[in-house]
């Protein structure tokens, strides 16, 4: 059988890159954080550190070596800075290893009390389970587009739906701030929808009876009425992942 030629081998890993990045995840540690991320959920370093069975320190040099070979992405959310898996390729490439592998993503567990769980009010727009639904529903719908970057747009079928719905859209653009854009959910870990339409839908949703807020908590309420008018939004399900 002929060996391939010497430069053909170098092309397949150009300066190093693939034996770079299997190193990366061929530590423990490592790739015990990266597994634990396939769920599509964000977790924060000391999480991840958790999961690794590492001191936080040695987490924050594992997580700055994936970071810098291009296997995580880090989102800053107030306070608080998550991981999350940089792309879909990665995703994938992670996918066959494991299934050569035979293992198995770890399961998301969020200590939140259940009913802030469902839904809750992040400042002025709808958090939790039912704000991650919505904001998947939107995007699936063809309503917003940008689902990968920091500023959604607003499609015409989606402005035309919104605007019967009883959202003013131009109003809402004209607001100093962001028109619409995704806010990570600290329970949840998905984006759910924040910005200008996100505080808009939430104020059309308390004014129409689909949600009723809590008297002393960010706790929201689903109402009879939402569930019937709206099932596709308020009927809630285990919210679906992106992608």
């Amino acid at each position: 059988m002929p060996r391939p030629a010497p430069d053909a081998a170098r092309t397949a890993d150009t300066d190093g890159r693939l034996a770079r990045i299997a190193g990366a995840i061929a530590e423990p540690a490592r790739s015990r954080m990266l597994c634990s991320l396939m769920d599509g959920r964000a977790r924060t370093a000391t999480e991840l550190a958790t999961l690794a069975e590492v001191a936080p320190s040695t987490a924050s040099v594992h997580l700055a070596r994936l970071r810098d070979d291009g296997l995580l992405s880090q989102v800053a959310q107030g306070k608080h800075r998550y991981f999350r898996l940089a792309s879909d390729d990665v995703a994938a490439a992670l996918e066959g290893l494991m299934f050569i592998a035979g293992a198995a993503p770890s399961r998301f567990e969020p200590n939140t009390p259940s009913r802030l769980r469902v839904a809750r009010t992040c400042y002025d727009h709808v958090a939790g389970a039912l704000g991650v639904q919505l904001h998947d529903r939107l995007h699936a719908q063809g309503w917003l587009s940008g689902l990968d970057s920091g500023a959604y747009q607003l499609t015409e079928a989606g402005a035309l739906a919104l605007q019967t719905l009883g959202l003013d859209i131009d109003a809402l653009r004209q607001r100093r701030r962001r028109f619409a854009c995704p806010c990570l959910d600290w329970s949840e870990r998905r984006n759910h929808l924040g910005g200008a339409l996100g505080a808009g839908w939430l104020a059309l949703s308390l004014r129409r009876g689909w949600l009723r807020q809590g008297l002393d908590d960010r706790a929201l309420a689903i109402t009879p009425k939402g569930v019937r008018e709206l099932p596709e939004i308020f009927a809630l399900g285990e919210p679906r992942q992106n992608g």
